[in-house]
């Protein structure tokens, strides 16, 4: 769902979250039956269900207010349909909807780059663990030895590439936040008083860093994470320079 943390007043979201729903059904078909249902308890503003694997079985249901989500969780929990009992609560987060409702465009915004910088996060830690389950133990299984000959090593076994390339390596795509930006395909004239002109307008920049004897590369830094999230967000793939082509804006690497 496209949501957001939930404000720490203790306050409820306006949405139900609904899970164990019949994966076969077409979303279309999904969302009537559910609007069908739920419309009973309240004005439902957004009925967000997705294809996804990871979403599959799971729907929230956004009312206008938190009275209406109550009712619903208190007389469809446990409802059958298509075959299976729904299982209902109040959602852990705000929806956009209605944090738009709510607090304005400006604030939807902030809250989404917040998502997204969450997002990229858990991507980040997935890849780590991965990496983590893909390496080879460093242990050495000896090969018993034959015709007095010394023994030799399972092949491969507890060594490790000299090779840099060879190392796994966390993809730009799902590197953490930083306050660091590290800047690619730039075009060659470009210059700080240009990058500047571009970064310098979002929260907490603090400078610009060309790398003297590399052309097409350099590093923005700001204040804090926030800062270089919403200047990633809007930046990466700008197109600059004669030709337009993109550039690349990723997080430094820790």
């Amino acid at each position: 769902m496209a949501a957001v943390a939930a404000s720490g007043s203790g306050i409820p979201p306006n949405s139900t979250y609904v899970r164990n729903l019949e994966e076969r059904v077409k979303i279309d078909d999904l969302k009537d039956a559910l609007s069908e249902i739920f419309s009973e308890y309240g004005n439902v503003l957004e009925i967000v269900a997705k294809k996804n694997l990871k979403a599959k079985g799971q729907a929230f249901i956004v009312f206008d207010n938190v009275e209406s989500a109550q009712k619903a969780i208190e007389e469809v929990n446990g409802f059958d349909l298509l075959g299976k009992p729904m299982v209902v609560d109040f959602a852990k987060t705000r929806s956009d909807a209605t944090v738009l409702r709510e607090s304005g465009h400006d604030e939807l915004e902030v809250h989404k780059r917040r998502r997204l910088a969450e997002k990229e996060r858990k991507q980040a830690q997935e890849s780590l663990e991965a990496q983590k389950k893909l390496k080879r133990p460093a242990n050495v299984v000896p090969i018993p030895a034959e015709s007095g000959r010394p023994a030799k090593t399972t092949r491969g076994a507890g060594l490790k590439s000299s090779n840099a390339a060879a190392t796994a390596v966390v993809p730009d795509e799902y590197l953490p936040p930083n306050k660091i930006l590290f800047l690619r395909d730039l075009p060659d004239d470009v210059d700080s008083e240009s990058l500047t002109a571009i970064f310098g307008g979002f929260e907490g920049f603090r400078e610009v860093r060309l790398v003297p004897g590399r052309k097409g590369i350099a590093f923005v830094e700001y204040e804090n994470e926030a800062g270089a999230i919403s200047a990633k967000e809007a930046t990466s793939g700008m197109p600059m320079g004669p030709s337009n082509k993109s550039i690349r804006v990723t997080y430094q690497r820790q």
